[in-house]
């Protein structure tokens, strides 16, 4: 239904200006002009090798793609009011730079949401804020699923990094966590998440490098997603750099920034321009980005399927 499928002959380093017609960025300064952040890495580095049957070192049938984020990295919805709450770089599918008609066609009857991530060893990620990474997000901000790292917001800060910060955690609608696996280094962490839009409901499964794809959350329903129209949305691969954990904004559950003691109780509250960015660099590495029909069966790599 839709693969980023990121092929060698794109010779340009820039995403920008690269992408296939099924996806589109969202620059981390929206001036219009190509994000220095997002880059096709070549032959430099080898991307997940589940969808990459044969002479994986000789001849990949994709590129892995860079995204990054720096201290720019502010997005400015409209050219105006910068969120300096926020460090992101989305890549966005689309359809030659149009979303809704795509929407309709990924977010139908059972569809299913891969991809695979890798650790950037040079621009490691601060784990005391958390990144949401991968997402779908209707009009009202909310996630049908999202993966995410890090640590949860507190206010006052509680102790720095979480727990399980170093983990992905896969959640729901409603933010409860339905899976989570360490983020190791050195390895391709393969997901899939299935999406029944008529059902309401959502099933996990995970591998690492070349392991088939396994089951490891059975289908559980999302019940806090909107049904319709109103419970679709674009579908985010990207490094958005906040704070974590939950507060409420007109209704909608968001992720905050790092609270900022020396800001006013107020701005304190104004988690999307306020709040604590270090502005170091950062980015992590994506490949096997595609989406496919259920109906069809589940692909759990190198052509298995799962009916």
């Amino acid at each position: 239904m839709l693969d980023f499928d990121a092929v060698l002959r794109w010779l340009s380093s820039k995403v920008d200006v690269s992408l296939p017609p099924e996806f589109v960025r969202a620059l981390g300064q929206s001036s219009g002009i190509p994000s220095p952040y997002s880059q096709l890495l070549g032959h430099s580095h080898l991307p997940t090798p589940l969808w990459n049957e044969g002479f994986l070192h000789i001849q990949p049938r994709e590129q892995v793609v860079s995204v990054s984020i720096d201290n720019s990295s502010i997005f400015l919805p409209g050219g105006t009011n910068p969120q300096f709450g926020f460090r992101r770089m989305d890549i966005i599918a689309a359809n030659n730079g149009e979303h809704t008609n795509l929407i309709t066609q990924i977010e139908t009857n059972k569809t299913v949401f891969h991809v695979s991530i890798q650790k950037d060893e040079t621009r490691p990620l601060n784990y005391t804020h958390e990144y949401q990474i991968v997402f779908i997000e209707p009009n009202d901000g909310s996630h049908v699923f999202g993966i995410q790292l890090g640590s949860p917001f507190t206010d006052p800060t509680g102790a720095l990094p979480a727990p399980n910060a170093h983990s992905f955690k896969v959640l729901d609608h409603a933010l409860n966590v339905l899976f989570s696996t360490p983020f190791t280094s050195g390895a391709w962490h393969n997901f899939a998440v299935e999406v029944d839009w008529n059902a309401r409901t959502l099933a996990v499964w995970y591998s690492q490098d070349a392991v088939l794809l396994q089951q490891v959350v059975s289908t559980t329903l999302n019940p806090t997603a909107a049904a319709g129209p109103d419970g679709q949305g674009d579908f985010h691969f990207t490094v958005l750099k906040s704070g974590a954990a939950e507060s409420e904004v007109n209704g909608v559950d968001i992720q905050l920034p790092l609270v900022n003691p020396a800001d006013s109780p107020a701005n304190q509250a104004d988690v999307v321009h306020y709040g604590i960015q270090e502005g170091t660099t950062e980015a992590l590495l994506y490949s096997g980005v595609f989406v496919e029909n259920a109906a069809q069966g589940i692909s759990r790599g190198f052509g298995v399927i799962k009916l």
